[in-house]
């Protein structure tokens, strides 16, 4: 099994990209308001701030920022991720996922990236602002 070392650095802006399991599926915009639940949900618990995010089809992206003396954004995405998953109705599971107790709604894992300086940030924040045009979802990041 891989064994991840993730840098903890307590405050931190981090950049995120988490994905569904089933690529090319349209769960998060469809369920969106089960997904804006869970994030409130899991922010009063434990709070952080979001400084960009975007929701796609089968993906997201967001760049959130820790509160001072706090680096646990995995236990966030792990609540957010429960929790979305037990609102949505019960589908097929392989058999990994039954021995880890997952629904099979999410890839895992997640990929983020610590945010170095303002220009890393103003890079990531621009990403998540163009990615929906990049996947021909809008004409414009207003949109």
């Amino acid at each position: 099994m891989s064994s991840y070392r993730r840098p903890v650095l307590p405050g931190a802006r981090v950049f995120f990209t988490v994905t569904l399991a089933e690529r090319g599926a349209d769960l998060l915009t469809r369920e969106i308001a089960v997904l804006r639940e869970a994030v409130l949900r899991t922010r009063i618990e434990r709070p952080f701030g979001i400084d960009a995010w975007v929701v796609l089809p089968d993906h997201m992206h967001c760049v959130w920022a820790l509160p001072e003396g706090d680096a646990d954004f995995a236990t966030r995405w792990s609540v957010i991720k429960a929790r979305f998953s037990r609102a949505m109705p019960p589908v097929a599971r392989r058999e990994s996922h039954r021995r880890r107790r997952e629904h099979g709604v999410w890839q895992r894992r997640f990929w983020e990236h610590h945010i170095r300086d303002e220009q890393d940030w103003d890079n990531h924040i621009r990403y998540c602002w163009f990615n929906p045009v990049k996947h021909g979802l809008v004409e414009h990041p207003r949109d």
